[in-house]
Parts: structure tokens; C-alpha cells; sequence
């Protein structure tokens, strides 16, 4: 693509946003521009009219306020790692942040300051440094600023809470361009907002977070099953993790083995179940409460042992590589049934691409402790998250791909909430699951908000929550 006499602003102007801004500005055919348009996932394709690689505050207000002079949509990018391309657009601007990447931590205060190009990793190997921590997420190329926006959770969340429990406070770009900060004492209404609702109401520029004392190396790892024995174990893992302490989490997932190295070689590529447990403590002490998990049935092999925490957290990273095609779905549920247990494992034995996995996450414990209205993310109730990620390559494949999520997606409605996960909605512009990611009193509190911060609707590349008009 390349630029035209349809360019919706004049050249001058580019040059003098340019002069205003420390951060590169990027056109159509320009060298860099194809690189920056693209995302983790493979099946967004989306050509910018411009794209501004902010490096500071200064630079997103300048970019906002060349956005709403020239009429054009605004796409901000962090890690660029949601599942529904709204890191990109087509024809407006896009304000990529991934070089603001700094992490700055206070081991006194026990806090840190995240800039939103930040990844999972970025954190997460600074605050180690001090033998600390917060909730994040499970692949470490993640961008931390999404992952927040929409409530977050993780391997520590039942320890210590989700993400947006941590938040202390941010820096924000508004739809006017102007920078505000946002706490429980200043701006608490915004503050309560974005803690769920995303990137509806301005540009985070700046996070700060509480962190924990996790010093040392953390017992953890998967341990490998034949997928025909999912059924049975995913039951005795459901029950062990109803009375489990708070230190102890669990992801499981139903996928093809990956060539990982802790895994027999004949069983590469081959239906798994993976169960990963974590012990968020002394190690010592994590044997005997995992020792009743790892007893569960006859595993092909279990690789639970002590490791550093940010090892744990990028041990998956491999099965979330950039540029495959995504599309996802996703329930909580207050228990999981022996029906949906079932269902999901019918569903697993049919995957038909190696990136595709169902995971299923333990929640409660912290996340539960804190009341429903206290943030913008509303189901603390829920003791499961089950996401179900169709991941394939062939675009002659996507709708069946798709309708392979989408059917064990209708499977489980009956057992679940009813309600979804903000950050695994795949499509940008359906009203019923952002509904569904909030509740109606969270929604028409929402709504409130954005109609005091974003009237116009600036920012709507999202999954969005119109002001009222």
C-alpha cells in the first residue's frame, strides 16, 4: 500500500507531528511500516493510514489530538497480543506504544511503575530481581497493559488476586488529549472503570502496581497424560482444587503434545492432557500440599520441580507464537460439571491443528475475596475460566476452525455463568459478549463513565461501551 491523493491528511501536517513527537511516524511503503502493522494474530491484516511509535506521554497526546483534527480512528497497540486485532485498524492511526517498555521498581514501597509497550516478561524479570512479584498472566510475550485493562488473571491470582487487585494507579491520555491520573483518591470513577473495562475511556501511559515477596525458585511444571484419560482426571483435578489452599493454582490443558524436552519423544504431537500446578511458597512446603495432585492417576510423566518463577511463566510461550490465525471463546463457571467436563474432553480428542488447545484455569481464593462492584471486573464468583483456542495456519480452514471453537463453546453454555472473559473476545463489535464480559449493573455503570470521559466515542477500537447520546 502506499500513499495516495486519498490520504485523509495533508503531508505538511505528518512533518509537523513529526517535530512535536520524540517517537518515530510511520506512512504507508515507508520502511518499518509493515513490521509495525502486524500483530500476534495472523488473521487480522489491517493497513493504517499512519502509525505513531509514541516513546512518552507526550507523544500519545499529540497523536490523540492529530487523530480527532484529521477525523481518524484510533488504534492503540501494546504487546499487540489480543485475540481481536484491535492493537491495528484500517485507514486511521494507530499509537504503538511497544517502545515504552520501561519497568522501574521500588523494592522499599514494594511497587512498580509499567509503561504500556511492556511485556509479561519485562515485569516479571525486573521485580525478580528483588525477589518480588504481582499477578500476570501465562505467556510472557503477553502485553501487560491489555492484560490489565481487562481485569487480568494468572498463576498467583489466587493467592494474591488479579491484576487489576494490584493497580494502584495510572497515567491516562484522554480523548481530548489532555494527561490525568487516575486512583481510589483521584479520578475514582475512572479508576474504577479501567480495573475491566479496556481501553474504552483513553491511553494508559503509565501503571503502577503493587508487588509480593516471592523470592526464590517456586515448585511447579506440568505433569503429561494420555488424553484418554482426561475424563477421569480432570474430575479428581476439579475436586483436589475445591479444597486446595490459596498458594496452590492450576492450568489445564487439552492439546496436541508439543516437542517439548521433559516429553517422551514417541509422544510428540500426540492428544495430551496437561495438568501445571504451582506452589506460590517454599517449595518444601509445596510438596505435601501438590503430593494429593501428583498422585492422581498414571501420567506419562510429571516434570513438577522447583524452578525460577520467570522460567515458569515463559514455559508455554512456545504454543503462542506470533502470526498463527486465532480465533478464541470462553466461559466461567462456578463449578464444572461432570457434562462439561465431558463435552470438553469430546471436543479435545477432535482437534485437528497442533497450536490448538482448550485450557482450563483455576480461579477463587483472593480473586473471590474482593466484592463484585469493587472494580469494573465482575465475576469473582467464578471458580473456573475455560478458554477454548482454535490456533491453524490454513486460510482456506477458517471457518471450520471457527466452528469447532464455536460448537464447544454451545456445548458448555448450559453449565456455565453466562458470562465471558473482556480479553478472549475474538470479535471487535458484538454487543452480546461485551454485555455478557460485564453484567447489566457493571455495564450501565460503564456506560456512565464513558459518557463523562469519551462522549464522542474516541475510543472505540476496542470491545467497546458506547456513551449514552
Amino acid at each position: 500500500m502506499a500513499l495516495t491523493e486519498r490520504q485523509p491528511f495533508p503531508l505538511e501536517a505528518v512533518d509537523e507531528l513529526r517535530g512535536l513527537v520524540r517517537g518515530g511516524v510511520l506512512l504507508p511503503g515507508e520502511t518499518g511500516y509493515d513490521d509495525a502493522r502486524r500483530i500476534w494474530n495472523g488473521l487480522i491484516d489491517c493497513y493504517p493510514a499512519i502509525i505513531l511509535r509514541a516513546r512518552g506521554a507526550n507523544d500519545v497526546m499529540q497523536g490523540v489530538r492529530f487523530a480527532r483534527e484529521y477525523d481518524l480512528e484510533i488504534a492503540v497497540k501494546g504487546g499487540g497480543h489480543n485475540v481481536s486485532g484491535s492493537a491495528v485498524c484500517d485507514g486511521g492511526l494507530v499509537l504503538d506504544c511497544a517502545e515504552m517498555q520501561s519497568v522501574r521498581i521500588d523494592p522499599v514501597a514494594k511497587t512498580a511503575r509499567v509503561e504500556p509497550g511492556a511485556v509479561l516478561h519485562d515485569f516479571d524479570v525486573e521485580a525478580q530481581a528483588y525477589g518480588l512479584v504481582t499477578p500476570l498472566g501465562f505467556i510472557s510475550t503477553t502485553g501487560v497493559a491489555g492484560l490489565t485493562l481487562g481485569g487480568g488473571f494468572g498463576y498467583l491470582s489466587r493467592k494474591w488476586g488479579l491484576t487489576v487487585d494490584n493497580l494502584r494507579s495510572v497515567d491516562l491520555v484522554t480523548a481530548t488529549g489532555e494527561l490525568v491520573h487516575a486512583s481510589e483518591t483521584e479520578n475514582p470513577a475512572l479508576f474504577w472503570a479501567i480495573r475491566g473495562g479496556g481501553g474504552n475511556f483513553g491511553v494508559v501511559t503509565s501503571f503502577e502496581f503493587s508487588l509480593h515477596k516471592l523470592a526464590g525458585p517456586v515448585l511447579c511444571g506440568p505433569i503429561m497424560y494420555d488424553l484418554k484419560d482426561a475424563p477421569a482426571v480432570v474430575r479428581d483435578v476439579v475436586a483436589f482444587m475445591a479444597d486446595a489452599p490459596d498458594e496452590v493454582s492450576c492450568l489445564v490443558g487439552l492439546r496436541n503434545a508439543p516437542p517439548a524436552p521433559f516429553l517422551p519423544l514417541a509422544w510428540h504431537g500426540k492428544p495430551v492432557l496437561a495438568v501445571t500446578p504451582i506452589y506460590v511458597g517454599d517449595p518444601d512446603t509445596g510438596e505435601a500440599a501438590l503430593a494429593p495432585l501428583r498422585a492422581i492417576g498414571d501420567p506419562i510423566v510429571d516434570a513438577v520441580a522447583p524452578r525460577p518463577y520467570t522460567v515458569f511463566q515463559s514455559l508455554f510461550d512456545a504454543a503462542g507464537l506470533p502470526g498463527v490465525r486465532n480465533y478464541w471463546q470462553s466461559h466461567y463457571f462456578e463449578e464444572l460439571t461432570e457434562e462439561a467436563i465431558d463435552s470438553i474432553c469430546a471436543h479435545a480428542a477432535r482437534i485437528s491443528t497442533p497450536e490448538s488447545t482448550i485450557g482450563l484455569l483455576t480461579l477463587g481464593g483472593a480473586v473471590a475475596d474482593v466484592p463484585a462492584d469493587a472494580t469494573s471486573y465482575p465475576h469473582r464468583e467464578a471458580a473456573w475460566v475455560v478458554n477454548i483456542q482454535s490456533r491453524w495456519n490454513d486460510p482456506e480452514t477458517d471457518e471450520a476452525q471457527m466452528d469447532w471453537a464455536r460448537s464447544l463453546s454451545l456445548a458448555l453454555e448450559p453449565h456455565a455463568t453466562g458470562g465471558v472473559y473482556v480479553n478472549f473476545i475474538s470479535e471487535r463489535d458484538d454487543e452480546t459478549q461485551v454485555r455478557a464480559a460485564y453484567g447489566a449493573d457493571t455495564y450501565d455503570r460503564l456506560v456512565d463513565v464513558k459518557t463523562t470521559w469519551d462522549p464522542d466515542n474516541v475510543f472505540h477500537l476496542n470491545q467497546n461501551i458506547p456513551p449514552r447520546t
